[in-house]
């Protein structure tokens, strides 16, 4: 049996805060406001598995009203996320994901971000796709006030 997740994720951006996108450290003068460090791409990829296991969602399994989560590594929620997919007999096959970002340029960071997330996964890096896109500076993305991301996986039910 497979199973398809599709995951969405989007945090403004904000002063004084680093830039993480895919577990990559990203050069820009601003970082995503949230309680952990507000990685979207993660947090999509998050999503995207959870709901292909039909396990709920990021929001339950790690909850921004707990203090542990407060400026969590996102790297370590989608390990603690792979443990529960596994637990529940399932293995990744393939992952899509999409960044929107007007402003930084993504692309001299897509393989690290590839590399990371392939890595975590414990998947091949060619099962690992990140796409970087404009939003033709229409909406939160297009205006720079906002990054989004999102993220579809394959899940195969082990034998």
């Amino acid at each position: 049996m497979i199973r398809v997740g599709i995951g969405y994720d989007l945090h403004r951006l904000a002063e004084g805060r680093p830039l993480v996108l895919g577990g990559v450290k990203i050069a820009f003068d601003r970082g995503l406001s949230g309680h952990s460090d507000a990685d979207a791409l993660i947090h999509a990829v998050i999503d995207a598995l959870l709901g292909a296991a039909a396990l709920g969602n990021i929001g339950q399994h790690f909850p921004d009203t707990d203090p542990r989560f407060e400026n969590a590594d996102s790297v370590d929620l989608l390990e603690q996320t792979v443990r529960l997919i596994s637990a529940a007999g399932y293995e990744i096959v393939n992952i899509d994901c999409n960044v929107v970002a007007q402003q930084p340029r993504l692309g001299p960071y897509l393989d690290e971000m590839r590399d990371r997330i392939a890595k975590v996964l414990c998947i091949a890096l060619d099962r690992v796709s990140v796409k970087a896109k404009t939003n033709e500076s229409v909406g939160p993305e297009g205006r720079g006030e906002a990054i989004s991301a999102q993220a579809v996986v394959l899940l195969e039910e082990r034998a």
